[in-house]
């Protein structure tokens, strides 16, 4: 049988890769070797978790989920299946690395030597492959995956970049007591973890003999189908000019919260900027308004795109980092069309925000969201870069 990761990395297509390249302006090369890394890291942070029988069951259920509505049914499903996967991927990346996502797809570009906004499309793409494969291990349930997360995970020690945060080794421990402590720490760290592998591959292999799967290769066939989709999705809604735009918020900087999370944003960005204003002595106020700079949502919709997923991650984790502030969350249009439609449009996109960050972990009590449609603009409307400004979601602290 073998590697999941080799398993991901067959199901990588030529398609997939010179989708994401021509579309994210990247090296068919770089772009293998990040979805790769990206796989290794995902897996290296599973198996790190692994022990939290609590994180494995949702790891199971999500992905049992969408690996049976979702990657299995996404090859000829068309714009729908798209849609889902990249779901289903962005779900995904969120309950496996939290608050380090940032942090994780800025160290995946680097090893790949590809630009940081590249980083997050390629964790993006390499979700639904993971999912994809997981699905095939999930015949003996959270047992299972807990085996083949085992087996793998000291093949993944040469794959994954260093640094990465969240990934800890569990053979690094033995082999620092055993330079230090001579035979007996030997004895201790460095014979237990062939034991639990052994114990790991005897106990996998009889939960698969007992539940072994139908077709246990189709799942990765299909999610690497739903994965191409899934990536000219999220790298085609991004348009040159937002690229652009993203690209005047300035470097990525590592900036350390007061809970210990380490934030990777641009210095010129709202995240900053928000940062800057709650650690200020500057007192509350109804005037003081700070505008997403990387949130899209699909056109005439309040359903947001999964490349706002890194805003919304870094945002939420702010919020936790400061435990009494709350918030209100303004949702603005240009006034092209029906103002009525406009204001339930605002007020929709304002709600579609406080919702992915409630799922993300944050009390609902400390939120509010508001519509107020073409009213407030901060741009001319006469003009499309005007318009632009003025379709905006925007917050406002309310306590600290």
């Amino acid at each position: 049988m073998g590697s999941l990761l080799d398993s991901i990395k067959d199901s990588i297509s030529p398609d997939l890769v010179r989708t994401i390249a021509s579309t994210a302006g990247e090296s068919p090369d770089g772009v293998k070797k990040g979805l790769e890394t990206a796989a290794a890291v995902i897996l290296g942070t599973l198996a790190s978790k692994s022990a939290d029988t609590g994180f494995l069951n949702q790891i199971v259920s999500l992905v049992s989920s969408y690996g049976t509505q979702t990657l299995g049914a996404a090859a000829g499903a068309g714009g729908a299946a798209t849609a889902a996967a990249s779901e289903a991927g962005a779900n995904f990346l969120n309950l496996v690395f939290a608050g380090n996502k940032a942090a994780v797809e800025s160290k995946i570009a680097q090893a790949a030597g590809l630009s940081s906004l590249s980083g997050a499309t390629i964790l993006a793409a390499a979700a639904p492959l993971v999912m994809g494969t997981l699905a095939g291990k999930l015949s003996g349930g959270t047992l299972g995956l807990h085996s083949a997360l085992a087996i793998e995970f000291p093949t993944l020690r040469s794959v994954i970049p260093a640094g990465v945060p969240g990934i800890h080794f569990p053979n690094q421990a033995g082999a620092a007591a055993g330079a230090k402590g001579g035979t007996s720490a030997r004895t201790g760290g460095e014979w237990l973890w062939p034991v639990l592998l052994l114990g790991a591959l005897l106990i996998g292999g009889l939960v698969w003999y007992f539940n072994r799967p139908v077709d246990v290769a189709k799942p990765v066939e299909t999610a690497a189908a739903a994965t191409t989709n899934a990536a000219a999705n999220a790298t085609t809604a991004i348009s040159d000019a937002t690229k652009a735009a993203w690209a005047k918020l300035g470097e990525l900087f590592s900036r350390k919260l007061p809970d210990g999370v380490e934030l990777n944003i641009p210095k010129l960005g709202v995240e900053n900027k928000l940062i800057d204003w709650i650690e200020s002595s500057n007192p509350v106020d109804t005037t003081t308004w700070f505008d997403f700079d990387r949130l899209l949502f699909a056109t005439g919709s309040a359903t947001l795109e999964p490349a706002s997923q890194e805003q919304l991650n870094n945002v939420a984790a702010i919020l936790k980092a400061y435990p009494k502030v709350k918030i209100k969350l303004g949702g603005y249009t240009d006034n092209t069309g029906d103002p009525a439609a406009n204001l339930k449009l605002s007020d929709d996109r304002a709600k579609s925000v406080e919702a992915e960050l409630v799922k993300l972990g944050i009390d609902p009590a400390r939120m509010q969201a508001e519509g107020y449609g073409q009213d407030h603009p901060v741009a001319d409307n006469k003009t499309e870069e005007g318009r632009q400004l003025n379709r905006r979601i925007s917050l406002r602290v309310t306590e600290k």
